[in-house]
C-alpha cells in the first residue's frame, strides 16, 4: 500500500516573493493491486506527484509511507530496491548498450532462454528487439516498448508510467493497456499511469485527476467526465474514425 500524507513540492516564486505549492497537501492511498490513471490540465502537477513517489523530486512537506515503510527521505536507489519502478515520458538512449544489456542490469539475468521469456512475456519479437542497441536509431515506438520490457521485468510492487503513449501509434496502445492490466493482475503490483489517453482512463479502476497540484477527483470514468470538461482537460486521445492522429473530445 502507497500512502501520500499531506504531501507538498514546493518551488519559489523569485526573490523575496515567497514560494509556490507544486503539489498541495495532497491526501491518498494507493491500494495494492489496483490499477491507477492520473489525468489533468498541462501543469498541474501529474508528473511531479508521480516523480516525488519515486524520490525524483524531494518532499518539501508530508510524507509518502509505502508498506508500512516513510521512504520520504530516501533516495531513487533505495526505492528501487523497495520495489517501486518509474517509466519515463522520453525515455533515455544508450549509445553501444543493447536491450539485452539493460534487461541484464536490470534483473541480473544472463541466461538466453530467461531472457526470451521476458520480451515474449512483454509481446516483442526477440530476434529483432534483443541485440537492438538503446540509441537514436529507434523509433519512439521501439524505445518505449524496450523501456516497459525492463520495467515489467523486475516484477516492481509499484510501478509508474508517464505518459506511456508518447511516441507510440495507435495499433500499438490497445495491446499496451492490456498488457498492463495483465501484469498487474498476475500479481500484487500496484499500477500508475499519467496520461490523457481515453484507453488507459478507461481501463483503471481509479482516476485521479489533479488540477492546481491537489486532487480534485478520485473515481470511475463516467463520474469524471463533466469534471474534465469543466477544466478543460478533456483532450485525452482517442482512436478516431479516420484520423489516426486526432484528439478527440467527448
Amino acid at each position: 500500500m502507497l500512502e501520500l500524507k499531506n504531501l507538498y513540492f514546493t518551488v519559489p516564486k523569485g526573490e523575496g516573493n515567497g514560494v509556490r505549492n507544486i503539489i498541495d497537501g495532497i491526501d491518498f492511498i494507493f491500494e495494492d493491486g489496483k490499477f491507477y490513471a492520473i489525468t489533468g490540465p498541462n501543469g498541474s502537477g501529474k508528473t511531479t506527484l508521480a516523480k516525488q513517489i519515486m524520490g525524483i523530486n524531494p518532499v518539501s512537506e508530508g510524507e509518502i509511507i509505502f508498506n508500512g515503510t516513510d521512504i520520504s527521505a530516501l533516495t531513487i536507489t533505495e526505492r528501487a530496491k523497495y520495489g517501486i519502478a518509474y517509466s519515463f515520458q522520453q525515455p533515455a538512449r544508450f549509445k553501444g548498450i543493447t536491450f539485452r544489456d539493460l534487461l541484464t542490469i536490470a534483473t541480473g539475468i544472463e541466461d538466453e532462454h530467461k531472457l526470451l521469456e521476458i520480451v515474449r512475456r512483454v509481446g516483442i519479437c526477440p530476434l529483432s528487439f534483443l541485440d537492438k542497441e538503446v540509441d537514436a536509431k529507434l523509433s519512439g515506438g521501439e524505445i518505449k516498448k524496450i523501456e516497459l520490457a525492463v520495467t515489467i521485468a523486475t516484477n516492481p510492487k509499484l510501478a509508474i508510467y508517464d505518459e506511456p503513449d508518447t511516441g507510440i501509434d495507435l495499433w500499438t496502445i490497445g495491446p499496451m493497456v492490456n498488457l498492463l492490466k495483465k501484469e498487474m493482475s498476475s500479481g500484487q503490483t500496484t499500477t500508475i499511469v499519467v496520461s490523457h489517453n481515453r484507453a488507459f482512463l478507461e481501463a483503471a479502476d481509479v482516476i485521479l485527476i489533479i488540477d492546481s497540484g491537489k486532487i480534485v477527483y478520485s473515481g470511475g470514468l463516467e463520474e469524471a467526465l463533466p469534471l474534465l470538461e469543466d477544466l478543460s482537460v478533456c483532450t485525452y486521445r482517442n482512436t478516431c474514425e479516420g484520423d489516426h492522429d486526432a484528439e478527440c473530445f467527448r
